[in-house]
């Protein structure tokens, strides 16, 4: 039985540490022995001369690490200076895969934002995620060649109007805007406090305090038609109630009183929409006959019913009836059209 076993944990191919890895060892080696050989690098981190030496060299020219040669002692330490100085610490950004992921995420984020939308930072901020990103192996633009994300039913952003949005935001002034509400093609001049900018499903939108309507709304930056700074303090809302009023309930346009939502969705497409999240509080269960009944908190329904008619046949609201009546309606104007 032990040979047996031996000889499978043999056959298992074997899996050498990655690059950020192995910085943290040589880092560590040479942090707690002060000198290092070039042979105890090599027998520690089990690469190739070859490898050690780009490593070294990545390590020096990229993270500025200052390790240097000492010929007296033949091996490798951290030149610190002067007596006193301040010790080289690496940069603690070290990721797994999934942190990898959210980065190539970040870089195709900013690579897709509308041309001179916060261009001035975003160029060294990508600088600095790709330098983190490249490898010996995998070019970053190998990696963004084959690694796509693609934007749906995104809006067009004025870039001027975005970074207005963003200074008010950040020295906490008001925003005069004229805002166009697309649902009656009517236009209002509104006064807002300006919360936070949220980017969702593709598109920007701005929460705020509307001073006209006294209260908390969220409008679409791309319906802003006229927008300039007031030199006023804005008025600022506590996070908690943000949340609560912003957050509470499903989609961009909710608020703090919601309604329950029980959703039941067909066998056959159950087991997508069991993997999916709809909303933070959601409840999901399997009933007797495989069907998927999801139960989610909703204010405004518009953007519920849209993501509900999407799914056909597929799904059936059970509750609230005053629900289940505007789908229905909705069903019955669309079958008008045919």
């Amino acid at each position: 039985m032990r040979a047996s076993v031996a000889h499978k944990m043999s056959q298992q191919k074997y899996t050498p540490m990655d690059r950020t890895e192995r910085f943290h060892i040589i880092d560590q080696m040479l942090v707690n022995r002060r000198v290092v050989t070039r042979a105890q690098f090599l027998d520690a981190l089990e690469v190739s001369p070859a490898t050690f030496k780009r490593d070294l060299e990545y390590l020096r020219d990229r993270l500025a690490a200052p390790i240097v040669w000492d010929r007296e002692r033949s091996g490798y330490s951290y030149d610190y200076g002067e007596p006193g100085s301040e010790q080289y610490q690496l940069p603690g950004l070290w990721f797994n895969t999934s942190e990898i992921h959210a980065l190539l995420s970040m870089d195709a984020l900013l690579e897709n934002l509308h041309p001179g939308v916060l261009s001035n930072h975003i160029k060294p901020l990508r600088s600095r995620i790709r330098m983190l990103l490249d490898d010996d192996d995998h070019s970053v633009e190998e990696i963004a060649k084959r690694i796509r994300i693609l934007p749906a039913t995104a809006k067009t952003v004025n870039s001027d109007d975005f970074q207005v949005i963003s200074r008010a935001l950040l020295t906490r002034k008001r925003l005069s805007m004229v805002y166009y509400n697309r649902s009656d093609a009517s236009e209002t001049s509104r006064e807002i406090s300006p919360q936070r900018l949220i980017y969702y499903r593709d598109n920007w939108y701005l929460d705020g305090w509307c001073h006209l309507r006294n209260a908390l709304r969220s409008f679409s930056v791309d319906a802003i038609l006229h927008l300039e700074i007031r030199q006023v303090a804005a008025r600022d809302i506590d996070e908690e109630i943000l949340d609560r009023e912003l957050e509470s309930g499903y989609g961009i346009f909710s608020g703090a009183d919601t309604s329950e939502a029980i959703l039941r969705f067909s066998p056959r497409l159950a087991r997508w929409v069991s993997r999916e999240q709809w909303h933070p509080q959601q409840k999901g269960k399997y009933d007797e006959s495989g069907f998927y009944l999801l139960q989610i908190p909703y204010s405004q329904d518009t953007e519920l019913i849209m993501d509900i008619l999407k799914y056909g046949a597929d799904v059936e609201v059970m509750q609230p009836r005053h629900l289940r009546r505007k789908v229905i309606e909705r069903i019955e104007s669309m079958r008008g059209l045919y």
